[in-house]
């Protein structure tokens, strides 16, 4: 049988840019520094165009491939591969100016940036487990390099290595699960670990190694209680990485977790619901409440983002209702990847403004942001924009996206969790406005001193901008993606 390999052309071009990226360093001199960076930012621009190109031509024309069980190129895989390369360019853009101040080597910043985008890459597409543990592999340890790429920030060292040893830790229990399951199930086939299922679904072994795989992959995420590591890691690493974690690690852990539940245990997911829930209300109450007394804009954001992912799993646990029909369940899952598509505009505007920020005035207290929409009134607008939109209030994209969740949550008769999820949503607009409430009342001195900024970072912040108020006001184009792609999943969606 001949294996058309056409359509898996994106990862074979991000495999490849990674490398070419790599040499601008072999051929421009090191004394060259602006000339090797801007090399290596814009060789990493046309490429992951290029790929999310391709991607978009496949979206339109590609119904299931499946290569032996192990890569699904499939609407769901190509929907996450356009919000993984949409994700790499933008913090690419983000990185430009901050990379040339702060970062020792650039080609390396740049090429790891690809590999970590093929690493999610591979994990949304993944169709077994050994796969998956590849991809979140490359993924992990791009990251966990280059956490520890500032030059001179004392808090680099501590962020990566605590981020490098409990990471550590939870891939060798997402491995020893996965072990487990192959050992007790003979197959490491999502599609076949379902059928085997319906025969031990209750088995000792099985409940184990699911729940191994779970705690592994909830490392990934920062839900509560493995949320240990994000506001050392977030506060620590530079600003654009800190993007990078907070949306592409877990839309690529979310992609591989919806496929997962949906294709591998349709036995037997009714049975986590309970934990599912139990999570998601830890994480929201949690982010929320820890966040209020954070004078940090960067530990903010990463209280903030363990809020976000408990809405997420809210939609996870909404997925493992026994007392919902398939449309509740393709709605629940459409919530869930039109949350990330939302969430992802707001994070990355919000980390836009912060770098840029940072990069001109060097600071990171939410005090020193007093009087920022004097300075660069654009700049407060957008982060006030993406702040609201986090929140969740109406004409922004968080709105609509917690709205379709809180739906699919109540669907599923877990009304005490939505309430959990409304509060948490009142809470976390609370300690948003905090960091409104300085940018544009708070004091400044006698003398304000205008900022200016590179046209094309104005221009990437206008495009996240604009996207945050289309997916808020006209969501219509996400949903029907959304459902294209939940459409492929396992039968109980």
């Amino acid at each position: 049988m001949t294996i058309d390999f056409t359509h898996l052309i994106p990862e074979f071009i991000l495999g490849s840019l990674g490398l070419l990226v790599l040499l601008v360093d072999l051929f421009i001199p090191k004394k060259l520094n602006h000339l090797r960076n801007t090399t290596a930012a814009v060789i990493t621009l046309i490429g992951l165009a290029i790929a999310l190109l391709w991607s978009l031509y496949d979206l339109r024309n590609v119904k299931a491939i499946i290569y032996d069980q192990l890569i699904f190129v499939d609407h769901f895989s190509l929907i996450f591969k356009v919000i993984f390369m949409g994700t790499g360019i933008a913090v690419t853009l983000m990185s430009i100016h901050y990379v040339e101040q702060k970062i020792r080597h650039s080609a390396e910043y740049y090429a790891l940036i690809v590999f970590s985008v093929l690493g999610a890459v591979i994990m949304a597409s993944a169709g077994e487990l050994l796969t998956a543990y590849i991809g979140l592999e490359l993924l992990s340890f791009s990251l966990y390099v280059l956490v520890g790429l500032s030059r001179n920030d004392k808090r680099t060292p501590e962020a990566s290595t605590k981020y490098i040893l409990l990471g550590a830790v939870s891939s060798g229990i997402f491995l020893y699960g996965l072990s487990i399951l192959y050992g007790t199930l003979g197959t490491t086939a999502f599609r076949e670990m379902d059928q085997t299922l319906f025969l031990l679904a209750d088995h000792p072994s099985v409940i184990m190694g699911f729940g191994m795989l779970l705690a592994g992959l909830a490392f990934k995420l920062a839900i509560v209680p493995f949320h240990i590591w994000a506001p050392d890691v977030y506060e620590g690493a530079p600003t654009p990485i800190t993007a990078h974690i907070s949306i592409l690690a877990k839309a690529a852990t979310f992609a591989l977790v919806l496929r997962f539940l949906a294709e591998a245990t349709q036995a037997s997911y009714s049975s986590w619901q309970l934990s599912l829930a139990i999570v998601a209300a830890l994480s929201m109450s949690v982010g929320s409440l820890v966040a209020l007394v954070q004078t940090n804009i960067k530990r903010l954001m990463a209280y903030s983002s363990i809020t976000q992912v408990g809405f997420i799993t809210m939609g996870l646990a909404s997925l493992a209702s026994t007392n919902t029909t398939l449309i509740d369940n393709q709605n629940a899952a459409n919530a869930i990847i039109l949350h990330i598509v939302g969430y992802s505009f707001s994070s990355l505007a919000a980390f836009m403004v912060i770098t840029m920020v940072e990069t001109k005035l060097a600071i990171e207290s939410i005090k020193d942001y007093s009087g920022l929409a004097k300075r660069f009134p654009f700049l407060a607008m957008v982060l006030t924009a993406s702040l609201l939109s986090l929140a969740g209030l109406p004409i922004f994209s968080g709105f609509i996206t917690k709205f379709y969740l809180f739906t699919s949550a109540a669907t599923a008769d877990l009304i005490w969790l939505v309430a959990i999820a409304a509060i948490a949503s009142l809470v976390s607009l609370y300690y948003y406005l905090g960091v409104i409430r300085y940018m544009y009342i708070g004091e400044v001195g006698s003398e304000v001193t205008k900022l200016s900024f590179h046209k094309s970072s104005l221009f990437t912040l206008l495009i996240l901008f604009l996207g945050i108020i289309v997916v808020g006001i006209y969501p219509g184009p996400i949903i029907n993606a959304a459902e294209s792609a939940t459409s492929v999943l396992g039968p109980f969606i």
